[in-house]
């Protein structure tokens, strides 16, 4: 779904895993940022979500592309919610870029960053701009060939500001 530019919110994070200092998306302007929104018992996010994720971070430069994982249980919260659960999870699926758990206010229904981009389900994907503006969201899967096209038109866009 293409929706207009709007300056990304930042991501309500509970807690990091794969990186040693917490990131913010005002901190990664200049770089085009692609956010995987998943749940561990999703089987669209284990199947076709984020090994699609770990090939473009293979795929793109560092300097262009930074690739997020966003962790964000709406469901079975018992089962998938638990910090040691998704470090097993991750390294099992030899996740290696960085995973923010979404934060979580009582009695909401939905993470917080899911509702911040609101969001539909899972996976999700995020496409923000080298200015800090989401440019594209997506629900479930992702052709490969049109995920390679509209990161490669991003990193064009503004690449010499």
């Amino acid at each position: 779904m293409t929706i207009m530019p709007t300056l990304a919110p930042e991501l309500k994070v509970s807690q990091w895993l794969n990186t040693s200092d917490p990131i913010t998306l005002a901190g990664l302007r200049g770089k085009v940022v692609v956010i995987e929104v998943f749940q561990m018992l999703c089987p669209g996010c284990v199947s076709h979500g984020l090994p699609q994720a770990s090939r473009v971070l293979e795929t793109f430069s560092p300097q262009d592309v930074t690739v997020l994982g966003l962790h964000s249980v709406f469901e079975h919260r018992e089962a998938q919610g638990s910090r040691a659960a998704l470090q097993a999870f991750m390294i099992e699926y030899r996740i290696r870029f960085p995973v923010a758990i979404d934060a979580h206010t009582e009695g909401s229904l939905l993470p917080d960053t899911m509702q911040a981009y609101h969001l539909q389900g899972t996976p999700s994907l995020v496409l923000i701009d080298r200015q800090g503006q989401v440019a594209q969201t997506h629900l479930g899967v992702v052709s490969e060939l049109a995920l390679g096209a509209q990161i490669m038109r991003l990193i064009g866009e503004f690449g010499d500001s």
